[in-house]
């Protein structure tokens, strides 16, 4: 039997031969999961008008054999259940429209290679990242250091090599330019990092994505944000007269350029269910793919549980992220290095 292999959603292409990976995101948010939660609160709808029923016009030897607060208690018990899933079915669109223009996307270019010498690598990153403080943003470390987990990049920096990025920049929902990053700190032990943008003034009024104290148990709905396939998934949502002209160029810097000034970054939703947590690993069946790294994983009171990171290909219930534990770390950290 093969062995499954996992892939970093934006793991770093050469720039002389960029490959797609099949897979796409739906930015309308409508899942499949979410017909069964639809499905469950009109069953739950029908149950208490049932029971409401039942208590008005059921005999009156059932009635004093059934105490009417407990007849009471649980309509109010299932009137939450239902309240709970009426909520839970609206999370990815209040998400979606809430935290939009605070989760970016990233574009960066590097190289690793040896002094005085021809770049051995020079490559493309793309992912995601997102707002968690005055301009302060959350992201994979394999985003912020695209050699990180390339097998070919580590193996020449053992050697010496040094790698370097060139540019990395962050665009904004609804803003006409890109703004430049700067690496503030990584994790040592998780694919974690923080980065800063550059102009303060930049992240001004954007709304600062809430992070749940922890991931929750398994089970629960999630909604993970971002944008899989990076600039050519935008360029594949663009009007047709845009598609056409961007298709055959959306790798380039200047093709994001030009979907921003139009404003056409839009990140893509998708949604599924917590399937395990595993130590500061989380597991779910939203799909993603490469440019989708550094996403946020919401749970269904629309906190932040996790940073999305990879996945197992051939399985589309093997969704990778990071946890939000791992996230507060990474953040205490970064708050005593600025002391």
């Amino acid at each position: 039997m093969a062995e499954t292999e996992i892939y970093e959603p934006d793991a770093p292409e050469p720039s002389s031969q960029l490959e797609q990976q099949n897979h796409s995101s739906d930015e309308s948010a409508v899942c499949d999961s979410w017909q069964t939660v639809v499905q469950s609160v009109i069953v739950l709808v029908i149950f208490i008008s049932t029971l409401v029923m039942v208590h008005y016009y059921r005999p009156a030897a059932v009635e004093s054999a059934i105490p009417s607060y407990d007849l009471q208690k649980q309509v109010h018990d299932l009137t939450a259940q239902v309240d709970q899933l009426k909520q839970e079915q609206a999370m990815p669109s209040m998400v979606l429209n809430h935290y939009r223009n605070s989760i970016g996307y990233i574009y960066g270019v590097y190289q690793v290679g040896f002094a005085n010498k021809r770049p051995g690598i020079r490559a493309r990153v793309s992912g995601t990242g997102f707002l968690i403080a005055d301009g302060l943003l959350a992201t994979n470390r394999h985003v912020a250091e695209p050699w990180f987990g390339d097998t070919d990049a580590e193996r020449m920096i053992s050697e010496g090599a040094k790698a370097s990025l060139e540019t990395l920049v962050i665009f904004f929902p609804g803003e006409p330019t890109p703004v430049p990053l700067s690496p503030v700190t990584v994790s040592r032990t998780s694919d974690l990092a923080l980065l800063r943008a550059q102009d303060p003034s930049a992240t001004r009024g954007l709304a600062v994505l809430p992070l749940a104290k922890s991931p929750g148990s398994p089970g629960q709905l999630v909604t993970v944000i971002g944008y899989p396939m990076g600039i050519a998934g935008m360029v594949a949502k663009s009007p047709a007269g845009i598609y056409e002209r961007l298709a055959y160029r959306h790798n380039d810097i200047s093709a994001a350029s030009e979907l921003a000034a139009l404003s056409l970054i839009r990140p893509s939703t998708t949604c599924g269910h917590l399937g395990d947590v595993v130590g500061d690993k989380l597991i779910y069946d939203a799909p993603t793919a490469h440019g989708g790294s550094g996403g946020p994983v919401f749970n269904g009171r629309g906190e932040v549980i996790g940073v999305n990171s990879a996945y197992m290909d051939g399985f589309t219930g093997g969704t990778l992220g990071v946890s939000v534990d791992s996230l507060h770390a990474l953040l205490e950290q970064a708050e005593k290095q600025s002391d």
